[in-house]
């Protein structure tokens, strides 16, 4: 005995550990399972309180609408001088009618089971003709049944009356048939409810457990994974969407860090090593020569701004990228600004043949952050510099519009791929060209221009064929 009671521990044991493995408490799985379960419970409690609870008073219920029923089907057929139908009435409705009429004249019409009044019928009669009133109700016990008979007596004329009985059958037999049998469906239905239940909670979870697994995954740094199910749940397949694209767009941002790394890493070593190699060769070689030690302190000067442009670029692009980052709104004249930036090239005119074709109304007043306003049209003009053509052209045109005014720079270089115009707004995409001309800035300027942009709420973008590429912008006149 005590060896079968120890096997039976072990095994309650073995059991309660599987299902603990299996079922954990806050887990979707369980979740939908216990509810699915309790969706159960809830309606076969519902139909234990309906059919047994309440059977007797929806059965009480039923017999009297029948009665009335019976009695607007009689009172109908006797405005009409018919009362051919009354037995049909009596079986359709299942109750008893009596007539009684002029001299002591009966014409009764029974159904099966009804009551033999007797004395207890006579006593009705009399009350009720006494009274001189209309219709009146009576509740009375069945002798012969042992069971509460409904009576509704009814005057039909001056010397007319009706009196019509439905039996109330004892139900606490069937009510403790459907009791008994309640029992084994309650039984039958949690049992089917537990193993449909975990199979559907299962259906359901499986996809989400195993998004949320490469979703970890995904957090780990492997974007080497594909979210999408076979389940044909329209949520499921929007979360599996949306996480391809949030995977898709994390590879971009992974590969825009590396490159922005590798490219800070390169734009800040090559100034430095040439800072250092021209500062050891006037500390050991021509810190005695004049000219020579003027041309390599010269040197380290233009680097050392290269350097100074870089830090600056990349702490523009951080101060930018921040929500909520301040901005000064002016108005101020837009075509001012672009004269004295197009001045800042001249140099570029007189030595190397640049021509800056700039076309514009008298005075174009714009609402906008005056400073950095100056820095985009600087640096798409400086980015229109690095990629026009042979004949290094570079166009400036200011239009107007009804509410705002139209800024466009355009190069006659080679022009972009159609495919790559959204990319040209990434740092550091002067890389991947071919055809750059110059190293004029940072490889950050379209950047920095496509963040002022934003935080001004402007319309921007670009346009490109094989004659050359334009940057366009508007900026509001008020």
């Amino acid at each position: 005995m005590s060896q079968l009671s120890s096997k039976i521990k072990s095994t309650y044991t073995t059991v309660t550990n599987f299902l603990k493995r299996k079922i954990k408490r806050n887990s979707l799985n369980t979740k939908i399972w216990f509810f699915l379960i309790l969706f159960s419970v809830l309606i076969l409690a519902f139909i234990w309180i309906i059919e047994v609870v309440f059977l007797n008073t929806y059965y009480k219920n039923y017999k009297i609408n029948e009665l009335n029923t019976a009695v607007k089907e009689l009172q109908k057929d006797f405005s009409q001088n018919d009362l051919s139908s009354l037995s049909q009435i009596a079986i359709n409705n299942n109750v008893c009618i009596e007539i009684y009429g002029k001299d002591n004249y009966e014409a009764k019409y029974f159904n099966q089971g009804c009551m033999e009044f007797g004395n207890t019928n006579f006593e009705v009669k009399k009350d009720f003709i006494n009274s001189n009133i209309n219709h009146k109700k009576y509740k009375l016990i069945n002798n012969q049944f042992k069971n509460d008979t409904l009576i509704y007596a009814l005057k039909l004329d001056n010397s007319t009356y009706a009196f019509l009985n439905a039996s109330l059958q004892p139900i606490d037999g069937t009510v403790n048939i459907l009791k008994s049998q309640m029992i084994y469906v309650t039984i039958v239905t949690l049992i089917l409810a537990l193993i449909i239940g975990y199979f559907i909670s299962k259906k359901i979870s499986k996809p989400i457990t195993q998004i949320s697994t490469k979703a970890k995954q995904m957090g780990e740094g492997n974007y080497d994974i594909d979210f999408n199910t076979n389940i044909d749940i329209y949520e499921i397949h929007e979360l599996a969407e949306t996480l391809n694209q949030a995977k898709n767009e994390l590879v971009k941002m992974d590969e825009l860090k590396r490159d922005l790394i590798a490219n800070v890493s390169h734009d800040l070593k090559t100034p430095l090593t040439m800072i250092k190699a021209y500062a050891e060769m006037v500390r050991d070689l021509s810190y005695k020569n004049k000219d020579k030690r003027e041309e390599h302190l010269n040197t380290i000067i233009t680097e050392t701004d290269r350097l100074n442009i870089l830090v600056n670029d990349l702490l523009d692009l951080s101060s930018l990228e921040e929500k909520g980052n301040f901005l000064d709104i002016k108005q101020f004249d837009i075509v001012k600004v672009t004269q004295e930036i197009i001045k800042k090239f001249n140099i570029l005119t007189e030595q190397e043949g640049y021509n800056f074709i700039f076309k514009h109304p008298k005075e174009a007043i714009v609402t906008a952050d005056k400073k950095r306003i100056y820095q985009v049209i600087y640096n798409l003009i400086n980015n229109a510099i690095n990629y026009t053509g042979k004949d290094k052209n570079v166009t400036i045109i200011i239009e107007e519009k009804q509410n705002s005014y139209l800024i466009s720079i355009k190069d006659s270089g080679k022009g972009i791929p159609k495919e790559e115009t959204k990319l040209i707004w990434d740092k550091y995409y002067h890389n991947k060209k071919k055809h750059k001309r110059n190293e004029y800035g940072t490889g950050l300027g379209l950047s920095i221009v496509k963040n002022i942009l934003i935080n001004h709420n402007c319309k921007y973008g670009i346009t490109s064929s094989k004659k050359g590429t334009t940057f366009y912008f508007e900026l509001s006149k008020k």
